[in-house]
């Protein structure tokens, strides 16, 4: 009986899942009691170390006093216990490094009961506190982390004056999306005093180096460490601001008008011309001529007699009245005044 095309479709998914599940096996090392190794590099034996107030291991190691040298405290959790059980040494220089240690799982809150009751005889010129990456799993919420954290730098700063903080190594266990939430968060809460991000030295497809194993990176943290303290403690120095230069002064130029084609010139006005505004058009009459037309000072036009009668009335040879003082009510008067001021003007 000829098969379905289901039941090829199973034969090809059986095919499939056989060959995702073949593992490749290598040689097997013999076990080494103080080294361990699972693919992701060599970490030393964990030793146990005395308990402190919170119930878990803890440990403070502090450098001999060196006047040469300035003083740094490391604020961490667990994963720097290669430094602390000296399997990974801090670099050399300028610098000595005291570090302040509990056992895993401790978070914010834990950390900060215990930094509350240590005794560190001298205060150091730097401390460090490395962002807890525990509260990715012992916080509720990324608020609730970044609020506990903000308690353990206040506790840190109420104690010592010049602190920073520095990155948490990334995690293979924990989502990197949630990780970088948290760094967000802890950025937020320590911007005032100076966030070092270590995230991009520790890239996840080198898993000997997120591990934080012995031989590959817990070499790299140390040496981050070391440049954080000596960044943290000598700032560089900010490049003189070169003198702003005097500008020489702008020269002013005047626009200048350039008129292409012809030009109206309006026509200059005439006070003894007249415009006559019709509905069609304009006309323009010459005022001279109409006064002219209108009448001309000829004494002629006068007979003797009325010219003898009017010099009677009001002799030629006299000013002109006031108009203002003849009475309004006499129109007689009036028209004398009328008479005489007009053949003064003549």
């Amino acid at each position: 009986m000829p098969r379905g095309k289901s039941f090829r479709r199973s034969e090809a998914a059986k095919k499939r899942l056989a060959e995702w599940r073949k593992v490749d096996v290598e040689p097997q090392q013999p076990p080494n009691a103080s080294v361990s190794q699972s693919g992701t590099g060599k970490r030393h034996a964990v030793k146990r170390w005395s308990k402190s107030l919170t119930g878990r291991q803890h440990k403070l190691v502090l450098p001999c006093e060196s006047p040469d040298k300035k003083f740094v405290l490391v604020v961490g959790d667990s994963h720097l216990r290669a430094i602390v059980d000296g399997f990974i040494p801090m670099p050399e220089g300028s610098l000595s490094f005291g570090l302040h240690v509990p056992q895993p799982g401790a978070c914010a809150m834990e950390l900060r009961t215990e930094l509350l009751h240590a005794a560190v005889p001298r205060t150091p010129d730097a401390v460090l506190v490395i962002a807890p990456s525990n509260n990715l799993t012992s916080s509720r919420t990324i608020d609730e982390a970044g609020a506990d954290f903000a308690k353990l730098l206040l506790s840190t700063c109420s104690r010592w004056p010049n602190v920073c903080v520095t990155d948490f190594a990334p995690r293979l266990t924990v989502e990197v999306e949630q990780q970088e939430l948290l760094r967000q968060q802890f950025r937020r809460v320590a911007a005032r005093m100076g966030y070092f991000s270590f995230a991009e030295h520790f890239p996840m497809d080198r898993l000997e180096a997120v591990h934080l194993s012995d031989s590959d990176g817990m070499p790299i943290f140390a040496g981050l460490l070391w440049s954080v303290a000596y960044e943290f403690l000598h700032p560089p120095t900010p490049k003189p601001q070169p003198a702003p230069r005097a500008s020489p002064p702008r020269r002013q130029v005047l626009p200048k008008v350039v008129v292409k084609g012809e030009v109206t010139v309006p026509r200059p006005s005439n006070p003894f011309e007249w415009t006559v505004v019709g509905k069609a058009r304009k006309v323009i009459v010459d005022a001279t001529s109409l006064l002219e037309s209108f009448i001309q000072p000829n004494p002629v036009w006068f007979s003797s007699s009325v010219l003898a009668a009017m010099d009677a009335a009001v002799p030629s040879h006299l000013p002109s009245p006031d108009p203002t003082a003849v009475p309004r009510s006499s129109k007689v008067n009036c028209m004398q005044v009328v008479y005489v001021g007009w053949f003064n003007c003549f």
